[in-house]
């Protein structure tokens, strides 16, 4: 194995911790019985989230608003459990199951299957703050008209 040497290694101060945080402990954290559970945490440049979802959903209407309606930025995971079925600009769908590490591309839209969980890492760009914006907005937006009881 080839020394990286201390100047290409990331190396942890004596007395500091690594970033970390899990469902229960996330600065953000929704659950919508019957929904989703999710929890994120920045981290060092990312947005890190951990979700469940039990229904199956469609969300395109999460993304109206965004360039082509479709999610700009990019995003790295892995799936827990269940499927992640993600529709391409290009009109292709990518599908990532249990056990599946994944990079999603900009411009798309995803498709969850209930029962899935998942952990993703999206680099916090312009892009991710604005997509993060509407589709806040538009997942509200969507429960208030679907009358899906918002926590307090």
């Amino acid at each position: 194995m080839q020394n990286i040497g201390p100047k290409r290694m990331a190396r942890r101060r004596k007395g500091t911790t690594m970033p970390k945080f899990s469902m229960t402990t996330g600065a953000n954290h929704w659950n919508i019985p019957g929904f989703f559970e999710a929890s994120s945490q920045e981290l060092d440049g990312y947005t890190v989230e951990i979700e469940r979802y039990s229904t199956d959903m469609e969300y395109a209407f999460a993304y109206k608003g965004l360039p082509n309606d479709q999610c700009q930025a990019t995003h790295m995971g892995y799936i827990l459990k269940g499927r992640l079925t993600v529709h391409m600009a290009d009109g292709t769908d990518e599908v990532f199951e249990a056990g599946d590490a994944y990079v999603i591309t900009p411009g798309h839209v995803p498709a969850i299957a209930a029962g899935t969980e998942f952990v993703t890492f999206t680099p916090i760009t312009e892009e991710s703050k604005q997509a993060n914006q509407v589709v806040q907005a538009n997942m509200m937006k969507y429960a208030q008209e679907h009358g899906i009881p918002l926590p307090g």
